[in-house]
């Protein structure tokens, strides 16, 4: 793998101290912003040529490692380099991202003994990620002399090749270190607020996807209830960033506007100071969904993202009411096809898979084989066919040869984008309906079953998160999910 140096980077600083390094950053990533504010200030009162904000760029991060400064015995999961060179990557956002770039930083210097770089990319900043609407308030005949000032965003070069694994090293240029650009990070951060109504600096770093809005119900009403009566979370945050602080350990006021309508993949947060809290996003029912939250949501590099929804059984001993622990996924979703071919396996993770069955158990007081009667562990099949009962015939056969136990439209995706974009990842599934076997879900039916297992298959999806966060986060990130070349970047 032939490497290049520090290519077209300016203003290079050599630094051993991850916080020096880190201060470095936020200066070039505010000096950028404020070049482009004050240009578009200028912009607006008429100034439409000249000056350019050439100077606006994202700030870079490097390293360059030889055979000496290699880990070869017990290298960990992430925060080292598999083969000597020059790595680098562009950064953006340190407000958001401090803790986490202070903590790869404080690996790479860790292990490898050697400093690290901070300079100038030549990667300038777009306009609408730094002023999100920024044209909204501009005439049509103004809008062609934006791109003569200011950068925008260049989709042809925004791609997950890196996380994908099909990026191609460009000679003279630094291997990757991290798996995704500023510019594509920056681009998620724009969609996570347009999905979901919130900011991303609210989002924590456990995430629970559920597809159905009584779980939305009951998880506001706990949230809610945490940061009235506990002292383990600092707000509870709604969307249109509906601020409920926790006024035994915070001073500001209840903030926010609810929105005039529900945003298409609304997110609930329980904020902890360390963003050790719980994010909650309603995906809604589909697998499109599924990738494009998952997608956007994979950039803020969440410790792990678990599924909490409904699914239809496909046991005739499974009951309404029984959870389905997935091993293993059918993807007959075909919305990943293309980045991760059917070809690669999505094995569970072993620690996530322990915490949610370990949950299951506190939470029910099941056990042994009256655990096993309730819950089973098996494959589940995803399809993007919501009316794939009109097919029995053949799927009952596949169903049948496959050994799944269930069927969603959601989890394979979860688990396969967490697959690629290296996010530990779980699926716990509660039974709603067997139509295989003429039990189909009808509203009288529904809402007792809706009435009597939300609450429970919610409360076991917390209590996972909680054997995990105890357990430590460095415990998750388990090296089946990095590859040989991976970056050094968590």
């Amino acid at each position: 793998m032939a490497d290049g140096g520090h290519a077209r980077v300016r203003d290079l600083r050599s630094f051993t101290d991850p916080d020096a390094a880190l201060r470095a950053v936020a200066e070039i990533y505010e000096a950028g912003c404020r070049i482009i504010h004050d240009r578009f200030e200028r912009f607006v009162k008429g100034e439409r040529t000249g000056e350019p904000t050439l100077a606006a760029c994202y700030p870079y991060l490097g390293i360059t490692v030889g055979l000496e400064n290699l880990i070869v015995d017990h290298r960990p999961a992430f925060g080292t380099l598999p083969y000597a060179g020059t790595y680098g990557t562009t950064l953006t956002r340190p407000d958001v991202f401090a803790d986490y770039y202070r903590e790869q930083i404080e690996m790479l210097l860790r292990y490898h003994k050697v400093p690290v770089v901070v300079g100038v990319s030549d990667r300038r900043m777009p306009l609408l990620f730094v002023l999100e609407g920024a044209t909204a308030q501009l005439a049509a005949e103004d809008l062609s002399a934006v791109e003569a000032v200011f950068a925008l965003p260049r989709l042809a070069e925004i791609d997950d090749g890196i996380a994908n694994g099909t990026y191609e090293p460009v000679a003279g240029a630094p291997l990757p270190l991290s798996l995704f650009t500023a510019e594509r990070v920056d681009l998620a951060l724009q969609r996570l607020v347009h999905y979901t109504a919130t900011s991303p600096k609210y989002f924590q770093n456990f995430v629970l996807f559920t597809n159905y809005q009584r779980y939305v119900t009951a998880f506001v009403s706990y949230g809610r209830r945490k940061v009235t009566e506990g002292d383990d979370y600092l707000a509870f945050v709604e969307p249109g960033d509906v601020v409920t602080p926790n006024p035994r350990l915070t001073d500001p006021p209840a903030s926010g506007t609810p929105p005039a309508h529900l945003s298409q993949m609304p997110a609930y947060h329980l904020v902890r100071g360390d963003k050790l809290g719980i994010t909650l996003v309603n995906i809604g029912v589909g697998p499109s969904n599924a990738k494009t939250i998952t997608d956007h949501l994979a950039v803020l590099r969440p410790h792990c993202w678990l599924m909490i929804g409904h699914c239809g059984g496909l046991r005739r001993s499974q009951k309404l009411g029984d959870y389905a622990l997935a091993h293993a996924y059918i993807r007959e979703d075909h919305v990943l096809d293309q980045d991760l071919p059917l070809w690669v396996p999505v094995p569970p993770i072993a620690e996530i898979q322990v915490a949610l069955q370990e949950a299951v158990v506190r939470v029910t007081g099941l056990k042994g084989a009256e655990l096993k009667t309730r819950m089973r562990t098996g494959t589940v099949a995803s399809t993007d066919n919501r009316n794939w009962e009109l097919r029995y015939d053949e799927l009952y056969r596949r169903f049948n040869q496959s050994r799944a136990i269930a069927i969603d439209m959601e989890s394979a995706a979860i688990a396969a984008n967490g697959f690629r974009l290296r996010v530990p990842y779980g699926t716990l599934l509660c039974v709603s309906d067997k139509p295989l076997h003429g039990e189909i879900k009808l509203s009288a039916m529904a809402n007792a079953f809706y009435r009597e297992r939300v609450k429970q298959h919610l409360k076991i999806g917390l209590e996972a998160i909680n054997i995990l966060r105890e357990a430590g986060t460095d415990q998750l990130h388990s090296r089946k999910l990095r590859s040989f070349d991976e970056p050094g970047f968590r």
